[in-house]
């Protein structure tokens, strides 16, 4: 143990799930993102009575007896569903078997937003109309944060195992992932399942749309015209690992963990500020050793608000003398909360290893304000070595996660 942790680890994605508006499961994830699938339509999960509009990207064909074995999808909420369904096809993924990871000291980290707030609803509207006597023992059992993280060991059967949600909200996925980073460099750990998830609930669609930042139809990042985000739902999870396991197992590498950089300015309780993430960017190329020439396209956090998308660009010209391909998937997925980084952490480790760039959908004209090269509306075939993924989230809550084509050390 000392020997490795006097030299750092070389961190790597071996496995990734996704429970996605767009696709369930890596294959049909990655088509998706090929072909600018939208996942938008009207919300049907509670009772939108009463809104001018109520757009989102709810997942329909998801079936929790499809992919859990082991936890009772009845005692899991459906953030938790997501969560321990793509855990277990994250591990299938990196073609481990599951009396492997057992065997192996693991993480857990999952990031997210409103953990259970779907279940919390309920209980709330359950208590307001018939008193707490009404209220189902089985739901408020299973409405805490961490049965995020706790399901997925459940599920899996781990033993030899550190849990943690991590509640850094729309930039919690990103969290998730450094911390199961740091773990693996470090050797405190040999597997980490990292990522973030989160279900649409009332709370938080109503939150969104009383500050006016609800789309009336679909999300449009870095648009001249747009009008807002649209709320999404989903999880992902990436199994990461040494370099060294990796090679000795012979695994799919889809990427490498270059670095990440984390910081919190507490600015303001909803709206970013443009230094303090230039800032986080800067930190994030430093720890991975990278330089803003050395990125080929930005996963932007892209919520499609006016005051994101030009603080965001702002924040990467103040970085970059010349930005490169600055996307965003939420055209695609909405804005999925705690799940939203990790998606696309999971979506640049794709690109990476299928060489091309996805696109930011729903695009006619960029804001001059913005800038940027979104890639509109077609993905584009790219060669990739260094990917920037930002995640931004109130209160100033800010992660950088970078990374980059796995090759050979020189």
């Amino acid at each position: 143990m000392h020997d490795e942790r006097q030299s750092p680890r070389r961190v790597v994605i071996t496995g990734l799930g996704v429970v996605t508006s767009i696709g369930i499961g890596v294959t049909e994830f990655l088509a998706g993102l090929r072909a600018g699938r939208s996942g938008v339509k009207p919300i049907t999960s509670f009772d939108t009575t009463g809104f001018a509009h109520a757009n989102g990207a709810e997942i329909d064909e998801f079936d929790p007896a499809e992919w859990l074995e082991r936890a009772d999808a009845a005692e899991l909420g459906r953030a938790s569903q997501f969560s321990a369904a793509a855990a277990r096809m994250a591990v299938a993924d990196a073609g481990l078997s599951l009396d492997e990871v057992r065997a192996r000291r693991a993480l857990v980290s999952v990031g997210t937003t409103d953990a259970e707030s779907r279940d919390l609803d309920n209980l709330i509207g359950v208590q307001v109309e018939h008193g707490p006597e009404g209220l189902d023992p089985v739901i408020a059992r299973r409405s805490t944060a961490g049965r995020l993280s706790s399901s997925i060991v459940r599920e899996l059967g781990l033993t030899d195992v550190e849990a943690v949600t991590i509640p850094t909200a729309c930039a919690a996925g990103n969290y998730a992932i450094g911390y199961g980073f740091d773990a693996i460099r470090d050797g405190d750990v040999d597997v980490s399942l990292c990522g973030g998830a989160d279900a649409v609930c009332r709370k938080t669609f109503t939150g969104f749309y009383r500050l006016g930042t609800i789309a009336p139809e679909v999300c449009q990042p870095f648009e001249r015209d747009r009008k807002g985000i649209l709320t999404g739902e989903g999880a992902g999870i990436l199994v990461m690992e040494s370099l060294d396991s990796a090679l000795a197992r012979g695994a799919r590498i889809y990427a490498e963990v270059l670095g990440y950089g984390l910081n919190c300015d507490a600015n303001h309780p909803v709206a970013p500020d443009r230094d303090s993430l230039a800032r986080c960017i800067e930190l994030a190329h430093r720890n991975a050793g990278v330089k803003p020439e050395d990125i080929d396209f930005i996963s932007a956090h892209g919520t499609g608000t006016k005051a994101n998308d030009v603080t965001e660009s702002g924040a990467i010209r103040q970085v970059f003398e010349t930005p490169p391909p600055t996307i965003s998937i939420k055209g695609m997925l909405g804005h999925t909360m705690g799940a939203a980084s990790a998606l696309a952490s999971a979506a640049c480790a794709l690109a990476i290893k299928e060489g091309f760039i996805p696109p930011t959908i729903n695009h006619t004209e960029t804001d001059p304000e913005c800038g940027v090269d979104c890639v509109p509306n077609t993905a584009r075939e790219a060669d990739l070595d260094v990917v920037q993924n930002n995640a931004l989230a109130f209160a100033g809550n800010n992660a950088v996660l970078i990374l980059g084509r796995y090759r050979d050390a020189v």
